[in-house]
């Protein structure tokens, strides 16, 4: 008669809790629309919300009367293509980090602490360096295709090697996980400081305001050579949400449940690779989105992937584009690296979150 008379109340409460998940997405939703039209709005030549919904309503053909020639010059070619960059980047960075923190059960599971950004860097950086000379031929044979493609290989290359070191008759070791994240992070650092150190000026200078993340300079080009390496992962994963829900029990449990284990985890490390490579290659390094917005979210929403992972795409293209608005307007006329204020952000807050497993733990 108890188990009969609470099954109500707990089916009532999985209809709130799930009602609460739809209301959070829906307003986050609204926040990144929110953030969007801020990030096109504000900079040196300052443009009213309500103009820069007409420029782009008129940029798709839609009747809007009168706007004015610079305004519509400035969101068209420099504001527009660089908040787009900043959605797409930081959803690719977000979803990433949602989806190895669920591959391999644990919040500390960001791309950037297992490797992934740093191989992402040196595959890049070895474009930029040699693409002139050893490695031309691929510029030719890809064209605008070439960093983010050459960026993913390296991601998928450093994370297949960290999986592999970390996995041991089907279990992973997070331990093991990390302290190889740290030598591949190492080896990367290293090999990347190496092809720094025989660059060109041209190329160091590019090289130095790269590898501290920025969406400066992106144009419409940029934006279509990675919306679709994005766009893939970014479509895909959320599929694969039950999957990695099951996962979340370990991974006996989800084989007993009829998921090839092996080669789920497979493409679920694929698709993270492709959209930190192609984020990568066009953004630099922009560390800790991966780690503080699933974080954030799955306090917020539960551990349940359907809603974790089309959330931490909303977020982190929101919190992307925030960091960038601040790049852009703390230290006018300069801009900050993006980089650095995720450091500034993302550094306290994993810090605190190592402090506080520690409590649990003791």
């Amino acid at each position: 008669m108890t188990s009969l008379a609470l099954a109500p109340t707990a089916i009532a409460g999985l209809l709130r809790r799930q009602q609460r998940q739809h209301w959070t997405l829906l307003a986050l939703f609204v926040l990144m629309l929110a953030v969007a039209v801020l990030s096109v709005a504000i900079g040196p030549v300052t443009i009213p919300p309500g103009e820069v919904l007409r420029v782009i309503a008129a940029s798709l053909g839609l009747p809007v009367g009168e706007i004015a020639p610079q305004h519509a010059a400035v969101i068209e070619t420099i504001r527009l293509p660089r908040t787009l960059l900043g959605l797409l980047v930081g959803a690719a960075l977000a979803v990433a980090g949602a989806a190895m923190q669920g591959l391999f059960r644990n919040p500390l599971a960001d791309p950037g602490l297992i490797g992934v950004s740093a191989g992402s860097a040196l595959a890049a950086v070895s474009i930029i360096v040699l693409g002139g000379q050893g490695l031309g031929f691929l510029t030719a044979a890809l064209g605008a295709f070439t960093l983010p493609l050459a960026a993913f290989a390296g991601g998928l290359l450093t994370t297949l090697v960290v999986y592999r070191l970390a996995s041991r008759e089907g279990h992973t070791s997070v331990t093991t996980l990390l302290l190889a994240g740290i030598a591949i992070n190492a080896l990367c650092g290293a090999g990347t400081g190496l092809l720094t150190y025989v660059a060109d000026d041209q190329q160091l200078r590019n090289l130095t305001f790269w590898s501290m993340g920025s969406l400066g300079g992106a144009t419409w080009s940029q934006v279509g050579s990675v919306a679709l390496l994005i766009a893939l992962p970014l479509c895909a994963l959320p599929l694969l949400a039950r999957t990695l829900n099951a996962l979340l029990l370990g991974e006996a449990e989800a084989g007993h449940l009829g998921i090839a284990v092996q080669r789920m985890q497979r493409i679920i490390v694929t698709l993270a690779a492709l959209a930190v490579g192609a984020a990568v290659a066009v953004s630099g390094l922009i560390g800790f989105i991966g780690l503080v917005v699933p974080h954030l979210l799955r306090l917020a929403l539960g551990p349940d992937h359907r809603f974790l992972l089309p959330g931490s795409a909303l977020l982190g293209g929101s919190l992307l584009l925030l960091a960038d608005l601040l790049a852009r307007t703390l230290v006018t006329p300069a801009e900050l690296p993006i980089g650095i204020l995720t450091a500034l952000l993302g550094g306290p807050f994993f810090l605190a979150l190592l402090m506080r497993r520690r409590g649990v733990a003791a």
